[in-house]
């Protein structure tokens, strides 16, 4: 390791703390006679230094005054060896690169080379193009003789690859979801921030915040691991989707963010997005079985929704909210009334939460007839919410609040608990049925609760009726298989609630035992207008449930034909506002002791058009008042809505509805009951100018 000079020797090979560090004195005017030279001590040091070099991560290296090499630690000459020229010999400046964007890296090595000055731990990599990717840090220092003369430069280095790998994947993690691969929140947010500075050049911006349908309660029956898998191949259907025309991101859990550089107009935007609803509403194969799920979107347009990604991040969400409450697997654009919205929402998640206590629910009794001898047999549990200063507040706008804010479990309870305490006054031939939501369904606690339940009213179990949703049937696990087992062992009885409106399987029908199929009001109403295909399916259903063993409710009857019709259709139950709106449990007995039980059908003769069922949030203006409301079916002839205070004397008055987004049509408020009401239009709507129909919803009463 000696010098061209003989009289630049090494002094001492120390091991410091594990690392080899070669410690090197220059020559100067001796004022003492030299030491005799140790032979047997530089064998030693020799020895240490060549297995320090192969076994360890340091290596050496020696210049000449011109900057060639002379010498340089095997393993790294290996790599920086060209077949035309090796690393012994060349300029140290063509061997090494340093890294410029290093805080440690002031200088190039060329500099101090020629200025003769020392550097310490410079990053640097191979300079040769098609080598190894490699990272070394670097320290050198200029040598002179005995005489101060400069002889080149000596120093040492380090093998920085695998500390930068580990740095550059720590720097990954930090940018990209580990589940799915995809950009993080983080990653996204810097992206959207990078587009909308340029969006504010010109070029626009579109936001999609998208939101997974129904994987809650995959996550709940399935387990996480189940989730997990299905979110990976969100991701993948979601990449093909977008394509190159924006990047897609996972926000956490099952929200997901895509920016589109560039992409503002409405039409091409909502092209899109039906494209990725479609893809990821396709059933999705997990370890053999086959799950479906949903997907709804929120788009938020740069500039004119928002400059900033706060601001565009927070109309992204509210559109989506929008999304959702319109009945799920749709899209929407955000409109500045949905600020006003999201501000009425959490006014009334804050009162809901004080509800319970302050005994502001209620539940409503709905009759449920016999077809065979027109008595009322039972009633289904409906809650109500009578605010201290809005009055009565419809289901349609506080349930789905109390869903998203976790209160729709307690509530649930509530109406069980109460509605068989209530039934308990009732004679002893008389049911109750209460609605049990898929979150319900998926706590293992559910079978105490009810067995509490029954053991606190007194009630005999088979006078119990749980109306359980499709939305339960996911999957088919061992779980939901006992919680049938364990409700059916207590005695209760079990109805498919909703039948037709989701995720229609025979398959389960075979294992889920239940007593009773729940035929949804959307096949009901129509049946009666001839030529409608829903007299068909009710016959179906009907002859399906019967070969089972079980009884049928058709829900949602309205008219005297739509009676005439499911009697002779075969259907055992009849539930409907052909037999009133639903009443308060002190009301339930007169109804029961009048005309023997025997309700009077106080309905319409006849059927009207067939209307579009649907969920959807829509303006309205009746001359200087507007507000927002929900559309709840629509028919070229009228709509009935709610979610808006209106007097029940108040009909005959004109209003302006929104049927299609920002067109306003002129019609007549005709009627008003328990918060809902009737429009007439002024001239017929054509149904074809709809959006395609949303995913049918869960019933709120």
């Amino acid at each position: 390791m000696a010098s061209r000079d003989a009289r630049a020797v090494p002094l001492a090979l120390m091991l410091v703390g594990g690392v080899a560090v070669l410690l090197f004195r220059t020559a100067r005017a001796p004022q003492r006679p030299p030491a005799l030279a140790n032979p047997l001590a530089d064998g030693v040091a020799a020895r240490l230094v060549r297995e320090y070099e192969e076994q360890g991560t340091g290596w050496f290296w020696q210049t000449d005054r011109e900057g060639r090499v002379t010498y340089l630690s095997t393993k790294v000459a290996a790599e920086l060896d060209t077949a035309d020229t090796p690393a012994i010999g060349a300029p140290i400046r063509t061997l090494f690169r340093v890294d410029t964007n290093a805080t440690e890296t002031e200088r190039t090595i060329a500099f101090h080379l020629a200025s003769r000055t020392a550097f310490s731990n410079y990053s640097v990599r191979p300079a040769v193009p098609g080598k190894l990717e490699r990272w070394w840090s670097m320290s050198g220092r200029p040598i002179t003789d005995a005489d101060g003369t400069f002889q080149g430069f000596i120093g040492n280095g380090s093998d920085l690859t695998e500390r930068r790998r580990a740095e550059a994947e720590i720097a990954r993690l930090a940018l990209f979801d580990s589940l799915t691969g995809l950009a993080n929140r983080q990653r996204m947010r810097q992206w959207l921030d990078q587009t909308l500075s340029q969006a504010r050049g010109g070029r626009g911006t579109a936001l999609f915040l998208l939101d997974l349908d129904r994987f809650k309660a995959v996550n709940d029956t399935l387990g996480h691991q189940t989730g997990d898998a299905l979110l990976k191949q969100v991701a993948q259907r979601l990449v093909r989707a977008i394509g190159d025309s924006g990047l897609v991101g996972r926000l956490g859990g099952d929200e997901f963010q895509v920016v589109l550089p560039g992409m503002t107009e409405h039409d091409m935007l909502g092209t899109v997005a039906r494209g990725v609803i479609e893809a990821l509403s396709q059933p999705y194969s997990i370890d053999g079985s086959s799950i479906s799920i949903g997907c709804s979107i929120g788009i938020a347009i740069a500039p004119e929704d928002g400059d900033d990604a706060e601001t565009m991040v927070r109309n992204a969400d509210l559109a989506l909210y929008g999304a959702k409450g319109d009945g799920r697997g749709v899209h929407r654009f955000f409109k500045p009334a949905m600020l006003d919205g999201a501000r009425s929402r959490k006014q009334i998640e804050d009162d809901l939460r004080h509800a319970l206590a302050a005994d502001q629910l209620h539940v409503a009794y709905q009759p449920v007839v016999s077809t065979a001898s027109g008595r009322i047999v039972g009633y289904e549990a409906l809650v109500r919410w009578e605010h201290p200063t809005r009055g009565s507040v419809s289901p349609a706008e506080f349930v789905p609040v109390a869903e998203d804010c976790g209160l729709i479990e307690a509530i649930g309870e509530w109406v069980l608990r109460t509605a068989c305490i209530e039934a308990a006054t009732w004679p002893d031939d008389i049911r109750v049925a209460v609605n049990v939501s898929p979150i319900q369904f998926a706590n293992p606690a559910l079978p105490t609760i009810v067995t509490s339940a029954l053991a606190r009213s007194g009630i005999a179990p088979g006078r119990l009726e749980l109306e359980i949703t499709e939305g339960v049937f996911l999957d088919e696990t061992a779980q939901s298989e006992q919680m049938f087992k364990t409700l059916k062992a207590i005695g209760v009885r079990l109805a498919l609630d909703d039948f037709g409106t989701g995720y229609s399987s025979l398959g389960y029908l075979k294992k889920a035992p239940f007593d009773k199929i729940k035929i949804d009001q959307g096949f009901v109403r129509g049946a009666a207008i001839p030529g409608n295909r829903n007299a068909a399916i009710i016959r179906a259903i009907v002859t399906l449930a019967d070969a089972l063993d079980m009884e049928t409710t058709a829900e949602g009857v309205e008219t005297q034909d739509e009676i005439a019709l499911i009697r002779a259709l075969g259907c055992s139950h009849i539930q409907g506002w052909a037999y009133g709106k639903a009443a308060r449990a002190g009301e339930v007995p007169a109804q029961l002791a009048a005309q023997g039980g025997m309700p009077l059908a106080s309905a319409p003769a006849r059927s009207r058009p067939p209307r579009h069922t649907m969920i959807r949030t829509a303006r309205i203006r009746a001359g200087d008042a507007a507000g927002e409301i929900r559309i709840r079916n629509l028919s070229p002839g009228g709509a009935m809505i709610d979610g808006i205070a209106i007097d029940g004397e108040a009909t005959d008055v004109d209003v302006m509805i929104e049927l299609v987004e920002d067109e306003m049509f002129p019609a007549k408020l005709r009627w008003a009951i328990d918060g809902r009401a009737g429009l007439e239009f002024e001239s017929p709507f054509n149904m074809a100018r709809l959006a395609r129909p949303t995913l049918p919803v869960r019933k709120a009463g």
